[in-house]
């Protein structure tokens, strides 16, 4: 496809022994086999981000990159109640890069599917000019619904995951175009 549209794939759990890459590989299958979109993958375990925004040689690359990509989805899981800090330090760690983009969400968790966490997720991202996409892919006991190799049989989040990059797609090419045409005032 012509000009696809940048998709950065946030993985936020830092924690060991997570079960965020089960989640994450899953998702980036179906991300890849859409050509509408070139992927790359933002693992926080291996991105050092500081605290504040002092201007350190990694925090700029980190900021271009966010600046370069036209659309995003966190991979996150929930921590009592909360999505992890290394979310919220990587979404600290820019500010004007990620204006006027959007943003997906595959959530995983225990019985609340980390849904929690991706609606505290929403008045963050607000705050920082993002669109917030509808469709949530959301694992409920998350570690019962993928087999061996990493593949899950749950038909909601297949569907789910389908109608997050329709709908990203949609709003990362009408987001892309305005950006390019009328610059985002703030």
């Amino acid at each position: 496809m012509d000009n696809p549209l940048r998709l950065e794939v946030i993985v936020a759990s830092v924690r060991p022994q997570r079960f965020a890459p089960v989640v994450a590989d899953w998702f980036l299958r179906a991300a890849r086999a859409d050509e509408r979109f070139e992927v790359g993958v933002i693992d926080l375990i291996d991105t050092p981000l500081p605290v504040d925004l002092t201007e350190t040689g990694e925090v700029r690359a980190f900021q271009e990159r966010i600046a370069a990509a036209d659309a995003f989805v966190a991979v996150t899981s929930e921590y009592n109640h909360g999505y992890p800090a290394s979310l919220k330090t990587a979404l600290d760690s820019a500010k004007r890069e990620w204006r006027a983009k959007p943003i997906g969400f595959v959530s995983y968790g225990g019985l609340s599917g980390g849904l929690r966490a991706v609606e505290q997720l929403r008045q963050v991202v607000a705050e920082i000019h993002m669109v917030s996409i509808r469709e949530t892919v959301s694992f409920h006991e998350a570690k019962r619904k993928f087999d061996a190799s990493g593949d899950t049989r749950d038909g909601a989040a297949i569907d789910a995951a389908d109608r997050l990059l329709n709908q990203l797609h949609w709003w990362g090419g009408t987001l892309r175009t305005a950006r390019a045409t009328d610059p985002y005032p703030g």
